[in-house]
């Protein structure tokens, strides 16, 4: 699996900040927020993937990321963020009277891996339950589960079945031995009630 970076609590805030801050300007303005990049760390220039979730009293209130690394890192953090707020089509657009109860989380990921296997014992052996997001792809179809998402799936016949109906497919189709299977880690933050309550009185 390749090297994930680390980041700095201060880091982690920043991308946090960025991704509220850019929800609330194009709840405003309807368009993307502008970022001064000279005050942005090096570190958070880097190409990177991420998936932005919100969510809102517990639940899910919209996810949406990427799989190819083509832009920095805080920058896709600010365009995910927008997206997962705006245009998640399972959900209806958030609202400004919702933000005070909507929680954002930030996953940074690895570059996938891809995962070889001959049979399905040799599938279910390399795959690491907590640890590992997974993408699968068939055809034209294809869907990716973050690691988060063991959480409500532990069991890894039940993970790949999900993650094949996410995708269009026929749940038992990780059985065939056709579908490509690739694997990523992720580092993932999310605000605390507290600091942000604290932030948005001062």
């Amino acid at each position: 699996m390749h090297f994930m970076d680390e980041y700095s609590k201060e880091e982690k805030k920043l991308l946090l900040d960025l991704a509220r801050k850019s929800i609330e300007y194009f709840m405003e303005k309807r368009e993307l927020m502008h970022v001064n990049e000279s005050s942005i760390p090096d570190k958070l220039k880097k190409k990177k993937v991420t998936f932005v979730t919100l969510e809102k009293n517990g639940m899910l209130r919209g996810c949406i990321g990427s799989l190819q690394a083509h832009e920095p890192l805080y920058l896709n953090v600010v365009k995910n963020a927008v997206a997962a707020a705006f245009y998640d089509v399972r959900f209806m657009p958030v609202m400004k009277e919702e933000m005070d109860e909507i929680e954002i989380e930030i996953s940074v990921l690895t570059e996938p891996e891809r995962v070889d296997y001959k049979n399905v014992e040799e599938l279910l052996r390399k795959i690491k339950p907590k640890k590992d997001g997974l993408i699968i792809k068939l055809g034209s179809r294809s869907a990716t589960f973050l690691p988060q998402v063991w959480e409500q799936l532990p069991s890894k016949e039940e993970f790949l079945s999900h993650l094949c109906m996410k995708a269009g497919l026929r749940r038992d189709e990780w059985k065939n031995g056709k579908i490509e299977v690739y694997k990523y880690n992720v580092i993932s933050f999310k605000e605390k009630w507290q600091d942000y309550f604290f932030n948005k009185l001062k």
